[in-house]
C-alpha cells in the first residue's frame, strides 16, 4: 500500500498547450475529460487498498503481494462478469451510484461458491463519450463494493469509443481474483441425498433477467420507471429494478471456516434450473419448494401481469433467493445458530434426493 509520504506521480513531460486544438478530441475522444474523471476517483480507489497492494493508482498494471502464510496449498480462483442491461435502467433514471457495487458483489459471490475469499478486483468501463460525473459515480460504487467485501480495486480500464455506444450509454464489467485452500475447495462432491437446501434472500433481480423485465414493464405494460409496481405498492419500478445485488460473503464465511457447507449455488442467469446443477455430483437430484419463501412483489407482477410462465420465471430470475446453500441435516443447528447470531435471514427451501441426472424439480406451492 502506498504511504502518504511517497512522491506524487510525475506530471507528463509534454506541454499540454499543444493539445489545445486536438484532432483526437474532435474525433470524439477527450483525453482531458478522462484524466479529470479518474483524478476525482483516485481517492475512492485508494480507499480500497489492502496490505497486499503495492504501488499507486495509474500504473500499467496493478501490483499485489499476497500473504499465503496461513495456507498450506493456496489455489487462485478467478471470475469475470458484467452488470448486463440493468445498466439501461440506471442510465434511463440517471442513477449511477449502485451498479458498480452490484458488479463487485456479483463477482464476489461467484468465487464464494467455491469457498474462495477475494484478493483484488479489476474493472472495465466503456462508453461513447465520457461524462466525468457519471464515471466518478460508477467508480465510487465499484470502490464501495470493494471496501465492503475487503478486496482491493487494483486497476481497471476506461475506454472512450465514439460511434460504438449510443449517447449517454456505457458498459461495465469486472474481474475478481481470490484464493482458497485446496482441501477446502467446494466442488459439489460432498453433496449427498438427504442434504437440506437453504436459501438466502435476494434484494430483487440482482443483475440478471433485465432484458425480459424491461420488456415486460416498459413495453408490454407500457409503464415508466417512476410508476409504482402496483397501485398499492410502496416502491417504484425503478426502485425495484435497481435494488442492489447482495454479497453473501459475511453470511457464509463463518460456515466455510468450520466446514459446514457441502455446496453453494449463486442464483444468477439461468435461475434455479441451470445454476443448481452446476454444483451437484452425479447421482442426486434437488427438489425446491416454491412456497417456502416470500417472493418479492416485482416477480409476482412480472409473472401475473407480464404473462411469464412459472417455469420461465424460475429459469430466468432468482425469485427472491440469491444463494442456495446445501448442508447436512446434522449440521443444521450450527448453521442456524451462526446465522441467527449474525441476523442473517434464511429459508429452508428444499432437499437433495437420490437421482441420477442432477435435475432440479420445483414444486408449486398449494393454491
Amino acid at each position: 500500500m502506498t504511504s502518504s509520504d511517497e512522491p506524487a506521480a510525475r506530471a507528463p513531460s509534454y506541454d499540454v498547450r499543444v493539445l489545445k486544438d486536438s484532432r483526437y478530441a474532435a474525433a470524439g475522444v477527450d483525453i482531458d475529460a478522462k484524466a479529470s474523471a479518474l483524478a476525482r476517483a483516485r481517492g475512492a480507489i485508494r480507499s480500497t487498498f489492502t496490505s497486499g497492494v503495492l504501488g499507486d493508482v495509474g500504473g500499467f498494471g496493478g501490483l499485489f503481494r499476497p500473504d499465503f502464510a496461513s495456507f498450506r496449498e493456496p489455489v487462485l480462483v478467478a471470475s469475470t462478469d458484467g452488470v448486463g442491461t440493468k445498466l439501461k435502467v440506471a442510465i434511463q433514471t440517471g442513477r449511477h451510484d449502485s451498479c458498480g457495487a452490484d458488479l463487485v458483489n456479483h463477482c464476489v459471490n461467484d468465487i464464494l461458491v467455491q469457498g474462495a475469499q477475494p484478493l483484488f478486483f479489476l474493472d472495465y468501463l466503456a462508453t461513447g463519450k465520457i461524462a466525468p460525473d457519471v464515471l466518478a459515480e460508477v467508480i465510487a460504487g465499484v470502490a464501495r463494493g470493494c471496501r465492503e467485501n475487503g478486496t482491493a480495486l487494483l486497476g481497471g480500464e476506461t475506454a472512450e469509443m465514439p460511434g460504438f455506444y449510443a449517447d449517454g450509454e456505457y458498459d461495465l464489467a469486472g474481474t475478481i481474483v481470490g484464493v482458497v485452500e485446496r482441501e477446502k475447495i467446494l466442488d459439489g462432491s460432498r453433496v449427498r441425498a438427504g442434504d437440506i437446501a437453504l436459501g438466502l434472500p435476494s434484494a430483487g433481480l440482482h443483475t440478471n433477467g433485465y432484458s425480459l423485465a424491461r420488456k415486460v414493464f416498459f413495453e408490454d405494460l407500457g409503464r415508466g420507471p417512476a410508476d409504482r409496481l402496483t397501485p398499492k405498492s410502496r416502491v417504484s419500478i425503478a426502485d425495484a429494478l435497481l435494488a442492489p445485488h447482495l454479497s453473501y460473503r459475511k453470511a457464509m464465511e463463518p460456515l466455510l471456516e468450520h466446514g459446514l457447507v457441502h455446496a453453494m449455488a449463486h442464483i444468477t442467469g439461468g435461475g434455479f434450473y441451470d445454476n443448481i446443477p452446476r454444483v451437484l455430483p452425479e447421482g442426486v437430484d434437488v427438489v425446491i419448494r416454491s412456497g417456502a419463501w416470500p417472493v418479492p412483489e416485482v416477480f409476482e407482477v412480472m409473472e401475473s401481469e407480464g404473462r411469464v410462465s412459472f417455469e420461465e420465471m424460475h429459469r430466468v430470475f432468482n425469485m427472491g433467493i440469491g444463494m442456495v446453500v446445501f448442508v447436512a441435516p446434522a449440521d443444521l443447528p450450527r448453521v442456524v445458530s451462526a446465522w441467527k447470531g449474525a441476523g442473517t435471514p434464511w429459508f429452508a427451501i428444499g432437499n437433495v434426493k437420490a437421482g441420477g441426472a442432477r435435475r432440479v424439480m420445483i414444486e408449486r406451492a398449494p393454491a
